[in-house]
């Protein structure tokens, strides 16, 4: 299933992009794969007491769907247009039927990116087992012309303060260790470092060895996002 899904992504970005770039985006990942494997995995305690809501900007709405029928075609079609769009959309219908919510950040008839989260439970095996109260944020995306203008804490501030309202324990998140952006970006999140983690595959089943002998090129210490990252939020910014 696993090669059948991969060689489908990469015949729709062969589609989509033409051969050089997919033979440099393949040599990528595999650079990735191989000497960059290392997943940063990332948690924060749900504690209305420490997070403050964020003050969505005017001309930027958050919105919560947690079902396939609250999502417009539109909206689908802005989702899974950038890479295979019968892979994608077969993911988010199995997200919904799991009981995942989709956060959406929106300025007028655009989207400008998204993320998704589960309480309780995981949508694919992960390094350890989830209580009835925590939760898994997973797959967030910002669209290329919104990026550099705060949309990741925007929304993960959000979300993290909603879900202390609900009454969740701790959540959880992660990304991997040369995604520096990333890492910069869960850099200005009350979101603190776990640990650091290699997973393998052996018959069928995960399993995950936890490095604590190297620390991580980039220190989480819950800084607000730069003056000019929030001001681009702003409608004349």
């Amino acid at each position: 299933m696993a090669m059948r899904e991969s060689l489908s992504r990469l015949t729709d970005y062969f589609r989509r992009n033409g051969f050089l770039k997919t033979v440099q985006r393949a040599a990528l990942s595999a650079t990735r794969s191989v000497s960059a494997g290392r997943m940063v995995v990332l948690y924060c305690d749900l504690d209305e007491r420490t997070l403050r809501p964020v003050n969505v900007p005017g001309n930027f709405a958050i919105r919560r769907v947690t079902a396939l029928s609250e999502l417009s075609l539109a909206r689908l079609q802005e989702m899974t247009s950038f890479w295979n769009p019968t892979l994608a959309g077969r993911y988010i219908r199995e997200r919904f039927a799991k009981g995942a919510s989709l956060w959406m950040v929106e300025s007028g008839d655009d989207l400008a990116g998204f993320g998704w989260t589960i309480q309780g439970d995981v949508i694919a095996p992960y390094y350890f087992p989830m209580g009835a109260k925590d939760v898994q944020l997973f797959d967030f995306y910002v669209f290329p012309r919104f990026r550099g203008r705060a949309i990741h804490w925007l929304l993960t501030g959000h979300i993290l303060h909603t879900l202390a309202a609900e009454g969740g324990s701790r959540a959880f998140a992660d990304t991997g260790e040369w995604n520096q952006a990333q890492l910069a970006s869960f850099r200005m999140t009350p979101f603190r470092i776990l640990g650091v983690v290699r997973t393998y595959r052996l018959l069928g089943r995960l399993l995950v060895r936890w490095d604590a002998s190297r620390s991580v090129d980039c220190k989480l210490d819950g800084a607000a996002p730069t003056r000019n990252a929030v001001r681009a939020l702003r409608p004349n910014g």
